[in-house]
């Protein structure tokens, strides 16, 4: 299978570094600057490289694409692809509003193409094994915690790479927790609750999100998230009726309520993503991660989201274009 990855930054290592590993070839780069995107394509072993998404996706040897763009151009470039034919893999979030993601998924069953999102918590191995044990009935969950906390007042992302484009608390950050949350506890939602700050002076967007949601079968899931955090901090909280898990992302350790453990490195979660995505389209099957899946998740965040537009009114902002409002 010939692949072509979209965006070169932090993401777009792990992927190419996971797609190394397997049997594909890697066919086409799409960067936004000539120069690194150029480096990049020589550096990890791509075949070609262009500054044109179209031309990318006019080439009918491209089975599969691979979006690791900024968030605000992942529904568009999304539909893009799989107008083309393409099987699709878009990094989190699939889109910046629950509309737009069910038009992504929507068009992945019209061209009967496999659409996948990466949400690597769900691949977390120590989370897996508990989540099939609460499927099989061992384990009952009562309740999902999240929290993420960092110090970003600047545009410069995880890896130290000074940013094109600005992220988003509400749909990128706690679109990890919250699908998450709903995968674990396995329930729909009867309620949710919550609300995003006003949109911070220096960066102009909100900084902070807190949401809680209850579940049809009374368990609850809270999360919260600021951007104005010292110590940064990615954790999920899963409390069962027999132990509570506590995962430190950032660090990999899993906290029981009688010790610890080191867990698997968030990259590596990533990667699996990306195999497990590889291994559907050759199986013609449901991914790990489906576009469908995901679904759940933007609905709870669109009620936030609405709020904060009733509130402060329907507007664009950096990182979140009116046209994707």
């Amino acid at each position: 299978m010939n692949i072509c990855l979209v965006g070169h930054g932090m993401m777009g290592e792990i992927h190419t570094a996971a797609l190394r590993g397997a049997d594909c070839v890697l066919q086409t780069l799409v960067g936004r600057r000539a120069e690194p995107t150029a480096a990049f394509a020589a550096a990890q072993g791509y075949k070609r490289w262009t500054l044109s998404l179209d031309d990318a996706l006019a080439d009918p040897e491209i089975d599969i694409v691979i979006l690791a763009n900024p968030s605000e151009l992942h529904a568009d470039t999304a539909l893009a692809s799989l107008g083309r034919g393409k099987h699709t893999l878009v990094e989190i979030p699939l889109a910046m509003t629950l509309e737009d993601a069910e038009r992504v998924v929507a068009a992945a069953e019209l061209a009967e193409r496999t659409l996948g999102v990466v949400h690597p918590a769900r691949m977390q191995p120590e989370m897996r094994a508990l989540h099939e044990r609460v499927e099989n009935g061992d384990e009952f969950v009562r309740h999902v915690g999240g929290r993420f906390f960092i110090h970003r007042l600047q545009n410069v992302g995880a890896s130290g790479y000074q940013r094109s484009w600005t992220d988003n608390l509400l749909w990128h950050h706690t679109a990890h927790l919250v699908d998450f949350g709903l995968w674990m506890l396995g329930e729909s939602v009867r309620d949710v609750s919550g609300f995003m700050s006003q949109p911070d002076p220096l960066t102009g967007i909100p900084m902070e999100v807190v949401l809680s949601a209850e579940t049809e079968g009374g368990q609850s899931l809270v999360c919260s998230g600021s951007y104005y955090g010292r110590e940064r901090i990615f954790e999920l909280l899963v409390i069962t009726d027999q132990n509570s898990y506590r995962l430190d992302c950032f660090n990999g350790i899993l906290t029981f309520g009688t010790g610890e453990q080191i867990a698997a490195p968030w990259e590596e979660n990533c990667a699996r993503v990306t195999q497990d995505f590889l291994a559907a389209v050759r199986q013609k099957s449901t991914p790990a991660i489906s576009g469908s899946s995901v679904l759940a998740a933007k609905q709870v965040l669109q009620v936030i989201q609405t709020k904060w537009d009733h509130r402060y009114g329907i507007r664009g902002l950096p990182g979140r274009p009116l046209h994707e409002v």
